[in-house]
């Protein structure tokens, strides 16, 4: 699941979700709604900048 890779990069570099989210420009809502698998298929742009947010290369997110 997308949600739990992200909160697993997340934690790995030491940020908050609310820091991520400010670093991914997205809204803290949108995040915590993926990271606990409300949004289970999130836009491929809102993954994009979570990924350039974590440092991470998108497909490391969509399939581990």
């Amino acid at each position: 699941m997308i949600g739990h890779k992200i909160r697993k990069y997340r934690k790995l570099r030491g940020l908050t979700q609310d820091g991520l989210a400010r670093k991914a420009d997205i809204p803290y809502t949108t995040l915590n709604k993926i990271e606990i698998g409300d949004i289970k298929h999130p836009r491929i742009d809102t993954i994009g900048k979570i990924a350039g947010a974590l440092k991470v290369k998108i497909d490391k997110l969509v399939n581990g």
